[in-house]
Formats: structure tokens, C-alpha cells, sequence
């Protein structure tokens, strides 16, 4: 389980969120929203501890599956290196990975779909492949918490959604609690069970994807109208998305 608490984060004179509460269970996906330079990348690390609360407290495991916004490039090391990093982290900072991490590094890779990765030097690799380096090296930390800071931000469309198709899936596991923010309330149509939005007022609401992901609370947060839109998706299936009002070409 992680969340927060009645959690609050200033930069000396200014707030950047203030009594942030929520809870997310092992088994749940959570997709954080809000606009830019609304605090959405600080309250993860918050989450994380690498930013000091100034009032309440948080909950979250010593060791957490973090997958940052920019993965910088790792010189000289190849994908396979990377991911035992992720599991090598529970050795301590002297010790020297072994058998069961590189195993370990193997199976995450496997989860992934990235195990023709294993071999490739990482600063050699396209974004989308060290998304998903990434994402393998979060899963071989073994800790029940994954999270996301805005996983397909630099990623193009079809890595967007080879990414989001495996949030989907580590979600269909129920097996981590999954935290990610994103800019696109269809990721969290695509990948979450619940939706924090951290509005331009100052206050949050929390709540289901289907209370949150709704035309009036994005419409909202963003300060432009949104609009409901039925598209056909690769199945033949008919899907439901949210686009602003913007959108599309006049006719």
C-alpha cells in the first residue's frame, strides 16, 4: 500500500500542495492529473521520500519500482546492466550482484517483452527502448509499489501505447499498487483504476476513473472544454474517449 496522508510540500513561501490525502492499495492503478508546474512530478517524490514533507506523512515501502520522466543514458552499460540495478538496490551500496539478480534482471526483462534488450548498450538505445529498460529495472526491485513519473511523455505513438498496453497488463496482475502521472486523461481511461486531479485552485480530488475521467472535472483542471467522442478501436470495438473541444479540423 502507498498514499498520502494530509501531506503538504512548500518551497519556502509557497505551498506547492497542502493536505493531500489518498490511499492505494496493492491490486490498484492510480493516474495523477493536473496541469503544468501543478506540483504532479513533487508529489511523487514526496511519495518516494526524496522530497521532505512539511506537514503529514506518507506511506510506501523502503525499496519502490520508480520509473523517472527522462531515463539519462547510462554509458557503457547494456540493457541486462541496467535491470540488475534494479534488484541489485536491495544489496547494498559495496555489495556485488549475483546469481538470483541477474535471474531476477532475466524474468523482468521477460514481463517486459524486452529480453532481445538484454545485450544492447542502454546509451545506445531509442526512447522507447529505454522505456522499457526501465520499466523491467522498476519490476526486478521487487517491491509492490511501481511508480511513474509521466511514462510516455517523450515516447511517440506507438510506444505510447506498447507502454500503455504494459501498464495494462502489470495492472492485470493485482499484484503491485501503480501510480503514474500523465497529461492525457485517456491514459487513465487506458491504464488506472483511480484518478487523483490536482486542480489549478489548490485542491485535489480523488476518486474512480469513472468520477474522475468526466467532461466538468477536466474541463476544470485544465480550463478548456472537454468532450466525450466514440471511437472505433483495433478490435472493432466501440470505445469511448475524452478530447478537448479543439480537437479535430472544422469543416
Amino acid at each position: 500500500m502507498i498514499g498520502l496522508d494530509n501531506a503538504s510540500v512548500a518551497f519556502g513561501a509557497k505551498t506547492i500542495f497542502a493536505n493531500v490525502s489518498f490511499t492505494l492499495p496493492v491490486g490498484r492503478s492510480m493516474a495523477v492529473l493536473g496541469p503544468n508546474g501543478r506540483g504532479k512530478t513533487t508529489l511523487l517524490r514526496a511519495l518516494l521520500g526524496f522530497q521532505p514533507l512539511k506537514e503529514g506523512r506518507r506511506q510506501a515501502p523502503k525499496i519502490a519500482g520508480y520509473v523517472p520522466q527522462h531515463g539519462a543514458s547510462v554509458a557503457k552499460l547494456s540493457g541486462l546492466d541496467v535491470v540488475v540495478m534494479g534488484h541489485a538496490a536491495r544489496i547494498g551500496l559495496f555489495g556485488q550482484p549475483g546469481r538470483d539478480d541477474i535471474e531476477a534482471a532475466h524474468q523482468a526483462l521477460e514481463t517486459v517483452g524486452a529480453s532481445k534488450l538484454a545485450e544492447l548498450r542502454y546509451d545506445r538505445m531509442s526512447g522507447g527502448q529505454r522505456q522499457m529498460i526501465l520499466i523491467a529495472r522498476a519490476l526486478a526491485t521487487g517491491s509492490e509499489a511501481l511508480i511513474f513519473d509521466e511514462p510516455t511523455s517523450a515516447l511517440d505513438l506507438g510506444n505510447q501505447a506498447r507502454t500503455l498496453d504494459l501498464l495494462n497488463l502489470l495492472r492485470a496482475r493485482r499484484d503491485k499498487a501503480i501510480l503514474f502521472t500523465t497529461h492525457d486523461p485517456n491514459h487513465a481511461l487506458a491504464a488506472a483504476d483511480d484518478v487523483l486531479l490536482m486542480m489549478p485552485d489548490g485542491h485535489e480530488r480523488f476518486g474512480t476513473v469513472d468520477e474522475m475521467i468526466q467532461p466538468a472535472p477536466l474541463s476544470a483542471l485544465y480550463d478548456v472544454t472537454m468532450r466525450w467522442v466514440d471511437v472505433e478501436g483495433d478490435d472493432g470495438g466501440k470505445r469511448r474517449a475524452i478530447v478537448p473541444a479543439f480537437a479535430g479540423r472544422k469543416h
